[in-house]
Parts: C-alpha cells; structure tokens; sequence
C-alpha cells in the first residue's frame, strides 16, 4: 500500500484544521471576514483594559445582520496572568441566566402548559395564602392580602413585590434574610421559603430587581414542563441552539477553559475571589439550578442565543418560539401595568424593563448609541450583552470581575464605553 506524501498529509491536516474552525463559529463570518467593521479603537481600549493593571481578560464578540464581525479575546485568562485569554474561555453568567429562564417560561406560555396571567399559586399552591407586610417589626409584622394576585407576568417583571432590600422594605427584608434561601436544596425548596415570607408590596406596584423572582419562576418551569430545569434547558435551549459548553456546571475535561474571577481586596488590589468560584472553578454554584444567575457559558454559546431572539426565536432552521412572542419579551412591560410603573432609579435613565432584560425606551436619554427597542442585561461579574434589532446588531463583552465594597478603588464598569466603540466601529 502506498502511504501519503508529507505534502499531502499536511494538506489533509490543514483541511482539517480549517473544518475545526468552521465548526467553531457560532455564525458565519463576514465576507471578507472583519469587513464592515473597523476594530482598532476597540482594539486600543480592550489592551487598555486588561492591562497590567486592569482586568484580567475579556472576550468581545459582535455580529450584524446574522454575519460575525469580530470575536478576540485580550488579556489573561488566570490571576497570574500567564495563560493568555481564549476565544472558547469559559464564563459565569450570573445575571445574564435571567433571559435564558425567561425564553423557558415563554416556549411553556406557546404550548399553553402557562399564562403571563396566570396567578402563581395555580403552579404552587404554597403561594395561596401570601401576605403583605402592612407594618410592625420581624418580630411582630402586621399582615394584610394582596392587593391583587401574583401572577407570572409579575415574576417575569421583577415586580412581584419580594422583600428583597429597599427604601421602606427593611423589616421585611430581614424576614426573606431569615428565610436563608442560598440553604435551599432545590427550587422546590427555594420557592416554598420564599411563600412563607410576606411580601414587602403589592404585585404590580414595585420594581425590584433580584433573583428571587427568576427562582420562582424556574420551579414554575418544572412542574408545568415536569421536568427539573436544568433538563429542560439542555433538551429545548442548549442542544437545540448547539450551546455545547453551557451549563450549570463544567465538566472537568473542560475546566482548564474557565476564566479566574477577581474581585478587589482590602489593599484596594485585584485579588482572586474568596471561596469556591477560585478554589474549584466549574462547580455549580448554588445548590439549585439557578435560573436568576447559575449558568456558565462561552460568548459563542451565548452569541448564538443572542441570534436566536434576534432573528424573532428561530437560528439555522431550529423554532424555539414564535416572533410575536420574542417581541413581547424585548417590549417594556412596566408602562403596561395597571398602572404603569414609573421609571425605577435602579434601571438607567432612557431604560425600561422586558420580560427579562433592560428595554431602551428613550434612546436620547439612554445616554449611548443604540435604537428605540434595543433589549440587553448584564452580570453581576461583568458581562454584558445588547441586541439592537434595528441596526439588526448583537454586542457581548465578557469579563470576570466582582466589584465588590471596594470604596471606589474598584475596576471601572466598561459596558458604556465598550457599546459606544461597537457602535462607531460598524460601517454605516
């Protein structure tokens, strides 16, 4: 038999090569690749950024048009800033999980298994008996009923009226403190706490931002779907969408890919985060699967989910909802309400909220380029994404870093500025 020359195997291996990394793109490239967008301010900032005395790493990805601009990775990928960051680097999620759980509930909404409407104790009957705290201490609360019902919608919304923190909710909130809800062992746990706990607000009358709310809401995913949450990601979102490394924990043949997180320590320097995220990367972590901030990801993985809402719930043939419900979780709910919400303090000027993320409402008062309608969230270690579907654009920048109590000696948040170079960069 006849073996290979050397030219021909090394024509067979750079074949081989070259499919390795078509098949790592989550969307195709522009044509050429890079036309369309000018990376150099980016380019500048991003080294700025991860700089000797920045953050350690990040990993930019933008896309138009369903075509991949640009996807780099900058910096260092450890706290010793040896292994360069990796365009495949894995990332914890945190708050960026919220939208995933959202798309969850909505794709349970289209097969009628739910409603927005629906009032949550038909899902958990634990929350029938719910109670508003009408004044007192937490050790002697007064108690009254809702004004109104609490719904999903409600939950989606973050407007649910959780003791979560707040102006006036300090009594309250230390009942929910005193719940212990990170002790819980699943949601099923999780959700039954959280209705022994009296509400610091009617439903529908309060904007309050926090995980509580997506907690809940991912139990209600498991038992209209009958299914633990993290399986029914896996088999409608993940596989579906091919998100191969997302998930609320990394397998260990993979864990050399997972970015170290930082936070700043009492000396005012960047220090490893204390605790497990440092000790054992790519460990699940809470207890439970964590709809409101458990998942880890790559930016592909999350780029091509991205896509999916972009294109109106469909990527590369594969429906996971349908484009009048995509819509309706990137419109602003809170004008919507009876009454509607005033504009909450803790969203940015110009910003409303979704069905799971920030709704640009008044683009000049936003403050940064980007559209009417333009739908985005980040996490609480530095993530952020936006989808502009009126510049048809997606823009993800992940980093890994906890501010923390760092009395202004912290890392500056870099979301603004980055969204600001992504917009300049894109040819008109």
């Amino acid at each position: 038999m006849k073996l290979p020359s050397t030219a021909a195997l090394l024509r067979l291996a750079c074949l081989l090569a070259l499919a390795g990394v078509a098949r790592a793109q989550p969307l195709p490239p522009a044509e050429p690749p890079g036309a369309g967008f000018d990376a150099a301010r980016l380019d500048d900032f991003m080294r700025a950024a991860t700089g000797a005395h920045g953050y350690l790493g990040g990993v930019v990805l933008v896309a138009r048009r369903g075509r991949l601009l640009a996807w780099q990775a900058w910096g260092a990928r450890d706290t010793a800033r040896s292994e360069p960051m990796t365009r495949d680097a894995i990332f914890r999620l945190y708050s960026m999980t919220k939208p995933i759980a959202s798309v969850a509930a909505l794709m349970l909404v289209e097969a009628g298994r739910l409603g927005l409407d629906d009032p949550v104790a038909r899902h958990l009957p634990a929350f029938a008996d719910l109670r508003v705290f009408a004044g007192g201490s937490a050790a002697a609360p007064r108690l009254r009923a809702p004004a109104r019902v609490l719904t999903i919608r409600h939950l989606m919304t973050h407007t649910a009226g959780f003791a979560t923190g707040g102006a006036g909710l300090e009594e309250p909130t230390r009942l929910m403190t005193a719940a212990e809800l990170p002790r819980s062992a699943d949601l099923a746990d999780f959700a039954t706490r959280v209705a022994a706990v009296p509400l610091g607000a009617d439903p529908g009358t309060r904007f309050g931002y926090d995980g509580v709310n997506t907690e809940v809401l991912a139990r209600i995913v498991e038992v209209a779907s009958g299914e633990r949450f993290e399986a029914f990601l896996q088999r409608r979102i993940f596989a579906p969408l091919r998100m191969t490394d997302t998930g609320f924990a990394v397998p260990p043949s993979d864990r050399a890919r997972i970015a170290a997180i930082t936070t700043i320590d009492s000396a005012g320097a960047l220090a490893p985060l204390p605790g497990r995220q440092s000790t054992n990367p790519g460990e699940a972590l809470n207890a439970y699967a964590s709809g409101a901030g458990g998942l880890y990801a790559t930016g592909t993985d999350y780029l091509r989910f991205c896509q999916m809402l972009l294109d109106g719930g469909t990527l590369d043939g594969v429906r996971l909802l349908q484009p009048a419900t995509v819509a309706l979780l990137m419109r602003d709910q809170l004008a919507a309400l009876a009454p509607p919400l005033a504009l909450p303090t803790s969203l940015n000027p110009g910003e409303g909220f979704g069905l799971g993320g920030s709704v640009v409402t008044d683009a000049a008062q936003r403050g940064r380029p980007g559209a009417l309608g333009a739908f985005g969230w980040s996490g609480a270690a530095s993530t952020y994404f936006t989808i502009d579907p009126a510049r048809d654009m997606i823009a993800i920048l992940l980093l890994q870093h906890l501010p923390g109590d760092d009395a202004g000696r912290g890392l500056p948040k870099l979301g603004d500025r980055f969204f600001n170079l992504v917009h300049q960069a894109i040819a008109p």
